[in-house]
């Protein structure tokens, strides 16, 4: 049985781990890299997780409390793009890949989302080369809305990004 629940402040070790195991393991993935990020102090780590119904970290957890899987979500704060939200940093542990957890966190982010006042649309990017993650999107009702060239250069090699959004049905 998975548990999708906001990741807490003492969760931020479990968080860091599977965050930098994300970053190391897939950079052509993330904007933040393993190398700017490993030795971010626990103390800061701490700050970054809130638990706003408009700011979150959501973490798929094992019957045993093991962190699986994880996504952001922060919605924009300036008065003209609040009505807009961002999916960040979804990552599965490899051996967890396959049972529907990245569905599970993203449907969540779309359920809460609904229930956010004002918020019409939520936004994400995904490498094109990930076509499994752009699949999924696509399939939970995400639209590309366009292709960013190189958005990411990593050791050398660029990456483009599918920018998709979600219509939140008012």
């Amino acid at each position: 049985m998975i548990r999708i629940q906001n990741i807490v402040g003492e969760q931020a070790e479990a968080f860091w781990k599977l965050r930098l195991e994300a970053l190391k393991s897939h950079p052509e993935a993330f904007g933040s890299s393993y190398e700017e990020q490993a030795d971010t102090p626990m103390s800061e780590v701490e700050l970054k997780i809130n638990n706003q119904p408009d700011n979150y970290i959501l973490g798929a957890f094992s019957e045993d409390n093991r962190l699986l899987g994880m996504a952001g979500f922060r919605r924009e704060q300036a008065m003209k793009v609040r009505h807009k939200g961002m999916v960040w940093g979804v990552y599965v542990s490899p051996e967890c890949r396959g049972l529907g957890l990245a569905k599970q966190l993203m449907q969540e982010i779309l359920r809460r989302g609904r229930d956010i006042d004002g918020l019409q649309q939520i936004q994400l990017a995904v490498v094109t080369a990930n076509h499994t993650a752009s699949a999924l999107y696509k399939k939970l009702g995400f639209v590309c809305y366009g292709i960013e060239k190189d958005a990411l250069i990593v050791q050398g090699q660029s990456y483009d990004e599918e920018l998709m959004t979600y219509f939140l049905k008012s």
